[in-house]
């Protein structure tokens, strides 16, 4: 598993190895179930991939590096002749013009034209992404919530929706994945000066132009019942009071 240290890639080893399986992360430094590779560079990916059956690829640089990332592992894979590839991914990714999701949309690209049999899981915005776009903004006299709706989604949930993808067959793009409720940002910025104990009001931000167009249309978003059933209250409550 590449990204095994992560916020995601943590309960995702977790999960793999309460299940008995023999999962082993890819860091640079290595140690306890983790093998020593350098993703950016290659070095040690070979060796690190020998063996191995199922990759799941959980590591990010949130930036461009991400692509050189995605061809080091892309490659390797072909050479350790790995059977299955397991992919995060973003919903709505293809559809919302930002450069940053452009990128994943080219990391699935890329993985998909490797040949590697291949699993992509999209999934909406984690509650932590949410707070942190709250949590940034701590010197402003004001917090501005944009005029969206997010389907925020518990990072434990993914990563057990990660562990059995990867435990079964290869499935091409599986049905994405998202929080229990569709909410606008106003509404999380709410519970999050709930929960901290801010004072600071939300003001609106609405600007013309595709992006904004998109969300309009919810392709963030993952109509019908939900996968995931924690709260953004959940997750305040576990991590302020």
């Amino acid at each position: 598993m590449t990204g095994s240290t992560g916020q995601l890639g943590t309960p995702t080893l977790e999960a793999l190895i309460a299940a008995g399986h023999d999962a082993r992360g890819l860091t640079r430094r290595g140690g306890a179930d983790a093998i020593a590779a350098d993703l950016l560079t290659g070095d040690g990916v070979d060796e690190g991939l020998a063996g191995i059956d199922t990759v799941v690829h959980l590591a990010t640089t949130n930036g461009k590096k991400d692509l050189v990332i995605a061809e080091h592992l892309a490659a390797a894979a072909v050479r350790a002749k790995v059977t299955h590839l397991v992919l995060v991914s973003i919903v709505g990714i293809d559809e919302i013009p930002l450069s940053f999701y452009k990128q994943r949309v080219r990391i699935e690209e890329i993985l998909r034209s490797s040949g590697v049999p291949l699993t992509v899981q999209r999934a909406t915005q984690f509650h932590s992404l949410v707070d942190s776009m709250f949590s940034a903004q701590r010197y402003l006299p004001v917090v501005i919530a944009p005029s969206v709706r997010f389907q925020p989604i518990a990072v434990d949930e993914v990563a057990t929706r990660l562990a059995e993808l990867a435990l079964g067959s290869p499935r091409g793009r599986v049905p994405d994945i998202g929080g229990p409720a569709q909410r606008t940002m106003r509404d999380l910025h709410a519970a999050w000066r709930a929960a901290t104990g801010g004072k600071r009001p939300a003001v609106g931000l609405r600007l013309p132009g595709k992006l904004f167009a998109a969300y309009d249309a919810g392709v963030n978003l993952v109509p019908g019942e939900a996968f995931g059933h924690g709260t953004f209250e959940d997750y305040l409550a576990a991590k302020y009071n």
